[in-house]
């Protein structure tokens, strides 16, 4: 079974084009599931209509599957809760400029 620890460092090398910071820091991954060589992932995305679905749910599974041990990778997209800026990371939010 692959550490969570993995998987987080892989997710971290998945960035938002747009933004130039990656999904973890955004606050954009929900939850992570591993039951054996399989990996779920619980994401969000900034909006509902955001184009980059896509892009990371690729971005996302050609990361995950390069970790020895990772065989299927699923990644599901939901919107409740809805995303905002206080999911960030407090470096993410320094880097956007948002105020506390």
């Amino acid at each position: 079974m692959v550490p969570q620890e993995l998987i987080i460092d892989k997710l971290k090398q998945c960035i938002d084009p747009e933004l130039g910071i990656n999904i973890v820091d955004l606050g954009l991954v929900y939850s992570i599931n591993i039951e054996g060589s399989r990996i779920s992932i619980l994401m969000t995305l900034t909006t509902a209509g955001c184009p980059l679905e896509s892009y990371f749910v690729k971005d996302i599974s050609i990361k995950l599957k390069s970790l020895k041990g990772v065989s299927d990778v699923t990644v599901e997209t939901t919107f409740d809760p809805p995303w905002n800026p206080a999911k960030m990371s407090q470096e993410s939010k320094d880097l956007l400029g948002f105020v506390n």
